[in-house]
């Protein structure tokens, strides 16, 4: 038998560092919950790394050439609000607001390096 994982977290790549946090943190609301290294920038459950040119630890390119790899999912209070702030910041909506069938409600947008974000609340019927 496997020892469970202590943590999981996904780990985004982001070419402005600063406008990364500034959009998960200001815009989305997300927390700091650790730094590492301790005097270093702050990073969240959503780990976000600078890409400064060097190689990557594992030799495999930090962008996809097409297409995308990963979709985070945030739970927010008001999907058509959270839009329209993230829309007047200068966020690209993907999607707009509207409802599905499974009793969401849901929109994309991209974060500053593109990354796909699923905005969602449940409906309340």
């Amino acid at each position: 038998m496997h020892a469970p994982a202590r943590k999981l977290f996904p780990m985004l790549s982001a070419l402005d560092f600063e406008r990364a946090l500034a959009f998960y943190a200001e815009q989305l609301g997300g927390r700091e919950s650790y730094r590492f290294p301790p005097e270093g920038q702050p990073a969240f459950e959503l780990g976000i790394g600078r890409i400064d040119g060097s190689p990557a630890l594992h030799g495999q390119a930090l962008r996809p050439a097409s297409g995308h790899r990963v979709e985070l999912c945030v739970y927010v209070d008001d999907v058509d609000a959270t839009v329209a702030r993230l829309a007047e910041a200068g966020a690209p909506v993907l999607l707009a607001p509207r409802d599905m069938p499974w009793g969401e409600r849901v929109a994309y947008v991209a974060d500053p390096d593109g990354n796909l974000v699923m905005l969602t609340r449940e409906n309340v019927s």
